[in-house]
């Protein structure tokens, strides 16, 4: 909700000679509303809020000053209250000051440069409040957006100050930590003995030690399998190189030999290798399997697992449907050629993109695209 600018001022009172007092006294420097009675001025207030201050008398017809604050408070707790009284007053004041949350009381006749005074410290308050409401606004919606961001990063993550209070965690560092409560606003060592990941605790202190953030090893249990992490800490930097505190990185790597051996068999396939392709495609389709047991079997569901575990299976359809294709040309006269034109596509796109077909799948492509312009079918293998 913004704020009006002037600020806007509510007087209350019965007497439309204070109110008119009132208005010529408040008029240069905000924007004055009156009400000659308790009903009407909440209903000013509910239609022209927010009201920065109210300022009501005590003695009036039908709700007292007490009972229009306290009916204020709960309708709009953050204006400003002001109750005008008489020296006979003082058991509704204190009542005031209970019930209705008074930010001042002035005595009848009040002095002029008091009640100025008064009323401006009252709607700095009021301003002082929304601004600082929208700070905290504005820095929830920034934890968001943060929070969002990091929840894109395969790599847990954790934003800490320099006080190592948590200001951000992502849902990978939630899932590779287990945790599930609220970790924003804790220290980040207790988030961590909370859930019961003490030694990580320590592995970032040494991360932490060593100069722009070393790299730390460390095994978690995971599904009765033995998950490993690989934990650093970055420093986080503001304007002038003011330390802002660090960002502490969760990196799922149980994968990674896994991932070597499933590169190291494509490498197998290069046209450099020695042997028969055909032999070469065969044999590495049988590690392939082994390969993919391993994955499915590890317990780790991890992103990175769980990649690797598609790369893997696509790299198996393609090479079946490769040597199947090859099959089909050699074995049949006339084959399905807009079936075999589908098949070599798909099995194309199955194979990694950061791998290159090797050049004998690549001459039985164009065979496959000759046979289904032609017709001709030579009957000769490729692979």
């Amino acid at each position: 909700m913004n704020v009006p600018n002037p600020a806007r001022l509510l007087v209350v009172d019965d007497e439309d000679a204070i109110l008119e007092t009132m208005s010529f006294t408040f008029s240069d420097d905000y924007e004055v509303l009156t009400a000659n009675n308790a009903k009407k001025a909440l209903e000013i207030l509910d239609e022209h809020a927010p009201v920065a201050v109210i300022l009501t008398d005590q003695r009036m017809p039908n709700m007292t000053g007490v009972e229009l604050l306290e009916e204020v408070y709960k309708r709009h707790p953050d204006t400003v209250r002001i109750m005008l009284t008489g020296f006979a007053d003082s058991d509704a004041t204190i009542q005031a000051i209970n019930a209705g949350h008074i930010y001042a009381y002035l005595d009848k006749p009040w002095e002029p440069t008091e009640l100025k005074q008064t009323v401006k410290n009252a709607v700095e308050l009021f301003t002082l409040t929304h601004e600082n409401r929208r700070l905290l606004e504005d820095l929830a919606v920034g934890y968001r957006f943060l929070e969002a961001l990091m929840d894109k990063f395969e790599t847990g993550a954790i934003a800490v100050d320099t006080d190592d209070t948590v200001h951000a965690i992502n849902h990978p560092a939630r899932r590779h930590l287990g945790i599930d409560g609220e970790a924003v606003g804790a220290k980040v060592g207790d988030v961590l003995e909370n859930s019961g990941h003490g030694a990580i605790a320590d592995a970032l202190k040494s991360a932490t030690e060593e100069e722009g953030g070393a790299f730390e090893g460390l095994e978690l249990p995971s599904n009765g399998a033995a998950q490993q992490l690989r934990i650093s800490a970055r420093p986080l930097e503001g304007h002038e190189g003011l330390s802002l505190g660090r960002v502490l990185f969760f990196k799922e790597i149980s994968h990674e030999p896994l991932r070597r051996r499933f590169e190291e068999l494509l490498l197998g396939l290069s046209d450099e290798a020695e042997g028969s392709l055909r032999e070469r495609l065969q044999a590495t389709l049988e590690e392939l399997a082994k390969l993919g047991s391993e994955v499915s079997g590890s317990g780790i569901t991890s992103p990175s697992m769980s990649l690797l575990a598609e790369r893997v299976e696509r790299t198996q359809t393609a090479i079946t449907s490769w040597l199947e294709i090859d099959d089909v040309l050699c074995r049949e006269d006339f084959p399905d050629a807009q079936m075999l034109i589908e098949r070599m596509r798909i099995a194309n796109k199955r194979w990694p993109a950061s791998v290159l077909v090797p050049e004998q799948v690549t001459t039985l492509a164009r065979r496959v695209e000759a046979y289904y312009e032609s017709g001709e079918n030579p009957k000769q293998r490729v692979l």
